[in-house]
């Protein structure tokens, strides 16, 4: 029991470089630790690809999504690569700000990245933002980091 403990501590990592917005409880949880050069890496990542969400950049999303990406929305839906490459061009953020931003290592070629986000779409949240919950799966592959998996569950 007390290994296990000290592996899942070992391999969470959290930052402060993503707080939480003003309004937001905040946990003793979410405190700062110094992040590994694998986490940093990876968190860079993601909000690499927050940006080319942002931005619409589609070439981003061609280089940097697996070929056997799948997405799950809040809705529950299943979305291939293909039909996010293809949705890319219609979304609209009017604002996507992450936060409580944490990475799992799994390995040295694979980590599980968290995080909660403030989501307003320009044509559906003109004035409520949604709260989601965000976790994604990287891998290395051929030398390559490519995001695998994604999924966002809505929050409170």
């Amino acid at each position: 029991m007390l290994r296990s403990l000290i592996a899942v501590s070992a391999v969470l990592i959290v930052t402060s470089a993503f707080p939480a917005p003003a309004g937001r409880p905040t946990s003793s949880a979410h405190e700062a630790a110094q992040p590994s050069p694998l986490a940093v890496q990876v968190m860079s990542l993601e909000k690499s690809f927050i940006d080319a969400k942002k931005g619409r950049d589609r070439d981003f999303y061609k280089r940097t999504l697996a070929d056997d990406f799948i997405s799950v929305g809040t809705d529950g839906k299943v979305h291939p690569r293909q039909e996010v490459l293809g949705d890319l061009p219609a979304t609209q953020l009017a604002e996507y700000r992450p936060y409580y931003m944490q990475v799992v290592s799994l390995n040295e070629n694979a980590a599980v990245v968290t995080y909660d986000v403030i989501v307003r779409m320009m044509q559906y949240d003109e004035e409520e933002p949604r709260y989601q919950h965000v976790s994604s799966i990287w891998v290395k592959q051929d030398g390559q980091w490519k995001l695998k998996f994604q999924q966002a569950t809505p929050g409170t």
